[in-house]
């Protein structure tokens, strides 16, 4: 409509934004209603190459309405003709996760319209195609759509489309999702919502970062999967229910509600399918999953009346205010009354707290309360609840029902050497159900001592020994460390080895690093048993001499099982230097004390599942210089697993792992394989040379993008008559192949040589990446 017209008219307006302006609040019985003619209706100007910042907090917003009981009415049933839009995401015109909306006030809603957010996403407008526009980019970034903060939002017949972050009304208390259709990939959906007659295309394996209180229902919905052999439904934690719903996949593709499942979780389901298949939703975690059917609790979600289905959004949504925003309430109360049955006030979780503890046979035990909760996190009534433990587990505890119905105290009684894991159950005869792990320790007895007095001993193959014996025929789980000292006091001592994971690490191999240092062990005396003691410290005479290492001083192979990854920042000849990057732009968004190690040694996940490596807080920096003033070629030989699974390798665009080569850690100059999340791919990486000069890095080489940063990928890097090259290939399979993508990495440049042997790893990722295995050797 022309502006001339529309200046005319008193609340007849061109764009949301100048309408969002005379807003006003509405009532929950008279809302505030904004009527949308059927077009596209940019929030954002997409047009504007300025790049949105946050005004205040991380996230920045396309509009931001404060308005009770708001409306968005679209003026065509067809939802897509009616769409507000923006084309903005994390590095993609914005800074920080944009948000096209944030709603501040009860009762918001929307009828007949879509909220888009078309960074990732081609807008394709049948009804007008001058208004189609391109996606701003394929780099599937966080481009979200609405927070809100209100309770009693009802989405009717509305469309939400994005990728990554969906977030449709996100932070509503009580939310229904009304015939809506959704698109995404991870951590998109709303927690808190009731998906009635939805469809949902999850473009990736985990739609929920998590869920909260009572968590999320899909009733009646069909749910279309796009990512493959396994689907999940939330990566972190939450309680999801799933009734009479149906989904498509993959043939034979797995279904759970998280990869790793914790052990006190339980989630529901009723009557799901896969492809026409029944399914029973997370089959290797079967516990996590309680199916209702033939339980009453199913009650709670939908019942038969006069031979029909009854969604019982009544009794989800009513809170302690009545709410019925589906109108169901007379149905309901004329089904309990013509069945004699209770459709209302039907709690839909058990929760069990702590949900996790400790406990010490003879020393302490530990009280489990129970609370049902009706959904949308209110109490519900009293339902006696009951106990139980499994069969294997029955001698380990002793489990006592309190008096007051709700609450059982649980006695240790471990008998073994060995801490044992219990899960007690919590449920109720309606069909609910609830977990805690107690994790049961047998009588924790002192420390042991010392039969023999600890002793360290260097024999002919380069290894020094730690000799010792404890007054136990225990397991030894001695925590032992090792040391290189200026003088046969243990002055100044750097951690250099430890134990891990109660295996005492009893031989330490010499290398030319230790050449001129007095080698020191500290060993705190430990069984299976027992609670750790004292640490002893026990120093060698002598510095090692040249003649006592054996170790091959042009080859380093370490898997980092036993290196100490504690905060090291000196650059010292035959050290590992562990730290922070200088520059660090994962820091810029997310706090992170400095003081802690950067880097730990652990079990991965996702990627890098049923793994153990070397692996960063968010960020860490790390280099060895080897012993020596000259070094010629060398090649270096990597192993790593990113967590990220589609080959994007990091958090967001423009973070980045180096791997450097002929390096120098004092001056910061030397060279590297540099590994970049872009704008370009949302599931590959550029890759390409760079050289450092104190500090400073500069590319050398053309970037390629590549799928091959995926486990197991294995990166080798190598300096050769005055050349650079790298190599980059995975174990993870071919992607197929895609213009201006590889399967595989051969770069290659001309540099000016340097004497440097050093190497090592920045890492500016957010998102972690395992290190598994580096192999050096030096010409």
């Amino acid at each position: 409509m022309p502006d001339s017209v529309v200046a005319k008219q008193a609340f007849v307006f061109n764009s949301v934004s100048k309408a969002a302006e005379k807003l006003t609040n509405g009532t929950e019985a008279t809302p505030m209603v904004l009527y949308l003619a059927p077009y596209v209706y940019w929030i954002d100007n997409p047009d504007d190459t300025a790049i949105r910042v946050p005004k205040e907090g991380s996230t920045p917003y396309g509009l931001v309405i404060k308005c009770d009981w708001l409306k968005f009415q679209g003026l065509n049933e067809n939802a897509e003709n009616v769409v507000l839009a923006s084309n903005r995401g994390q590095t993609i015109g914005a800074k920080g996760n944009f948000t096209m909306f944030r709603f501040i006030g009860q009762g918001t809603g929307s009828e007949n319209v879509t909220f888009g957010n078309y960074c990732n996403v081609d807008l394709v407008f049948p009804l007008k195609p001058s208004l189609n526009r391109k996606k701003r980019a394929s780099a599937i970034v966080q481009a979200q759509l609405i927070h809100c903060n209100g309770d009693k939002i009802v989405a009717r017949n509305t469309r939400f489309i994005s990728r990554l972050n969906l977030c449709p009304f996100v932070g509503g208390k009580r939310v229904l999702f009304d015939r809506c259709h959704f698109e995404s990939t991870d951590d998109a959906l709303c927690g808190t919502g009731v998906y009635l007659n939805s469809t949902l295309d999850f473009y990736s394996s985990k739609p929920f970062y998590n869920t909260t209180g009572t968590g999320a229902v899909f009733l009646n919905c069909d749910i279309r999967s796009l990512a493959g052999s396994q689907q999940y439904f939330t990566k972190a934690k939450g309680q999801v229910a799933v009734i009479d719903s149906r989904f498509t996949g993959a043939a034979n593709s797995y279904w759970a509600w998280q990869d790793v499942v914790p052990l006190e979780t339980r989630n529901y389901q009723s009557n799901v399918s896969l492809n026409g298949q029944p399914l029973f939703i997370g089959k290797r975690d079967a516990a996590s999953t309680i199916d209702l059917a033939n339980k009453n609790a199913v009650n709670a979600y939908r019942f038969m009346h006069n031979g029909n289905v009854v969604y019982n959004t009544y009794n989800l949504l009513r809170g302690d205010d009545d709410w019925d925003p589906m109108n169901v309430k007379a149905i309901v109360i004329a089904a309990e009354k013509a069945s004699n049955k209770t459709y209302t006030n039907i709690p839909v979780q058990l929760l069990v707290s702590p949900t996790s503890s400790s406990v010490e046979t003879g020393k302490n035990g530990v009280e489990l309360k129970a609370s049902l909760m009706r959904f949308g996190n209110y109490t519900a009534g009293n339902e006696k609840i009951f106990w139980a433990v499994a069969d294997k587990d029955k001698l380990l505890v002793v489990v006592k029902p309190g008096d007051d119905g709700k609450s059982c105290t649980v006695i240790p009684n471990n008998k073994t050497d060995e801490t044992k894991k219990v899960v007690i159950r919590a449920y109720t005869a309606s069909g609910l159900e609830g977990a805690s792990t107690v994790v049961v320790a047998p009588p924790i007895l002192e420390a042991p001592t010392f039969t023999k007095t600890p002793s360290l001993v260097l024999n002919k193959k380069g290894i020094v020994r730690l000799d010792y014996a404890l007054s136990s025929t225990y397991s030894d789980m001695s925590d032992v460390k090792w040391f290189r000292c200026s003088d046969a006091k243990g002055s100044d001592a750097i951690e250099i080895a430890v134990s891990r994971f109660d295996q005492p690490l009893k031989e330490y191999r010499l290398s030319p690093g230790d050449v001129g240092y007095y080698i020191m062990a500290s060993v705190a005396p430990k069984h299976i048993r027992s609670m750790l003691g004292e640490s002893v410290h026990i120093v060698m005479q002598k510095p090692i001499d040249k003649s006592d290492v054996e170790t091959n001083k042009k080859l380093l192979v370490t898997d980092f099982k036993n290196l100490s990854t504690k905060n090291q920042p000196r650059v010292i000849p035959g050290f590992w230097t562990w730290g922070y990057p200088e520059s660090n732009e994962v820091d810029a968004r997310n706090t992170i004390d400095k003081a802690k190690d950067a880097w730990y040694y652990s079990e991965g996940a996702d990627g890098a599942a049923n793994m153990v490596g070397l692996l960063q807080v968010r960020s860490g920096s790390i280099s060895y210089t080897p012993v020596g003033h000259s070094f010629n070629d060398m090649t270096l030989t990597m192993s790593v697993a990113p967590f990220k699974t589609a080959g994007q390798g990091f958090s967001v665009a423009h973070l980045y792992m180096d791997v450097l080569i002929k390096y120098d850690a004092k001056t910061k100059t030397g060279y590297a394989l540099r590994f970049i999340r872009t704008t370009k791919h949302g599931d590959a990486v550029d890759c390409l040379l760079m050289k450092y000069e104190n500090g400073r890095a500069i590319a050398i080489s053309e970037s390629v993008s590549t799928t091959a940063f995926r486990t197991l990928c294995t990166i080798t890097l190598e300096e050769k008559n005055n050349k650079l090259l790298a190599q980059v290939t995975t174990s993870a399979g071919q992607t197929g192949n895609r213009e201006g993508i590889v399967n595989e990495v051969k770069l290659e440049s001309s540099i000016t040589p340097n004497a440097f042997g050093g190497f090592g790893i920045e890492y500016n990722g957010g998102s972690p990446t395992m290190i598994r295995e580096v192999k050096v050797e030096w010409q």
